[in-house]
């Protein structure tokens, strides 16, 4: 008979399995503790639980983890991992950080909730490996905790999930994910983004099935009819009733959507389009990530010059919209946005 992963089940599973093998109840939480806070991967070490007790665990159940079959470390410290499921499929996460020597330093990783995409934008190299299937809650969960293990003592700060995939459109895996990351994990939904190509649906259903994280929208363009060329999804799911949606989403205090930007050069990056851009953000508290394209083979789009990307930018800050150019990191190993596709050669 197969083991059980632990880490399949979500907390009224765990609490079933506790006490279907006869232990009390405040085992289920020992279990969890032991396996996302101490991020142990096997039964025998957590030493909480008697030896014999743990023999008998081990017996019915083991703690899965995903296997690195890569590491790739940038020119500037960026990281990137092949992970392999145990279906026989891989995905990519990303850690970028500010400072690796600083005690203080921000470690984000970007983590993937599907293998593959459907979307289909026409910048994005993910797009091009197509939906091959949904990622599991604690495939996406043990992202996070595989690369807390490659990387102690050092800690992961920020969650983002703008790795490969369309996060909405497994919104039921990705919402138990996000209840793990913060009720398991401990981290604090001010520190988790969500990423989304626009799945209207999806976001106003988010704040009545996950915990309230931070939200960005991948717009990338001013005009319905840019939009569709370089993302598809703008097709079923237009810029007027997208903004629409966003208006009514339950932002806590102070909070702002996120807006990224991806600029194309000579497609959505002249003054027009950001003077669009302006219009159609006003009443909606933000910020804009600017975003130059990183090229890579078979594109098809080029990156805008650096002073094409200043007067975007000063057009956004001229009316009063918060906008930051987001220098990308990790071009050289292919983990910039847009370059995650879970192969190397």
């Amino acid at each position: 008979m197969a083991l059980i992963d632990l880490k399949s089940l979500d907390k009224p599973s765990m609490e079933e399995f506790v006490k279907n093998e006869g232990l009390p109840a405040y085992r289920a939480r020992q279990l969890i503790h032991w396996i996302y806070e101490k991020n142990v991967t096997d039964i025998g070490d957590i030493t909480e639980i008697s030896k014999p007790m743990r023999e008998k665990l081990a017996g019915k159940a083991r703690i899965g983890a995903l296997t690195v079959k890569k590491r790739l470390v940038s020119e500037d410290g960026t990281e990137k991992y092949l992970l392999g499921l145990e279906d026989g499929n891989s995905i990519e996460s990303v850690l970028i950080g500010t400072d690796a020597d600083a005690p203080d330093s921000c470690l984000t990783l970007c983590v993937s909730s599907q293998v593959g995409c459907a979307i289909g934008c026409r910048f994005c190299l993910t797009g091009k490996m197509g939906f091959i299937r949904n990622l599991r809650p604690h495939e996406i969960v043990e992202q996070v905790l595989c690369a807390q293990r490659l990387i102690r003592p050092r800690k992961i700060t920020n969650i983002v999930f703008m790795g490969m995939g369309e996060p909405l459109n497994n919104l039921e895996n990705v919402s138990e994910a996000l209840r793990r990351l913060t009720e398991f994990v401990g981290l604090s939904r001010r520190r988790i983004t969500l990423s989304t190509s626009g799945i209207i649906p999806g976001i106003l259903e988010l704040p009545r099935v996950a915990p309230l994280v931070n939200l960005a929208i991948s717009l990338n363009a001013a005009t319905d009819e840019v939009r569709s060329m370089i993302m598809p999804v703008n097709r079923k799911y237009g810029l007027a009733p997208l903004l629409q949606a966003l208006r009514r989403f339950p932002l806590p205090g102070r909070s702002r959507i996120t807006f990224e930007y991806v600029l194309l050069g000579g497609v959505n990056d002249t003054d027009e389009d950001a003077a669009r851009l302006v219009r159609l953000l006003r009443g909606i508290p933000s910020k804009v990530n600017l975003i130059p394209f990183n090229e890579h083979e078979g594109a098809g789009f080029r990156a805008p010059s650096a002073d094409r990307v200043l007067a975007f930018q000063k057009i956004l800050t001229g009316a009063r919209v918060t906008a930051f150019i987001r220098k990308s990191k990790g071009a050289d190993i292919l983990a910039a946005c847009g370059q995650l596709r879970a192969e190397y050669t």
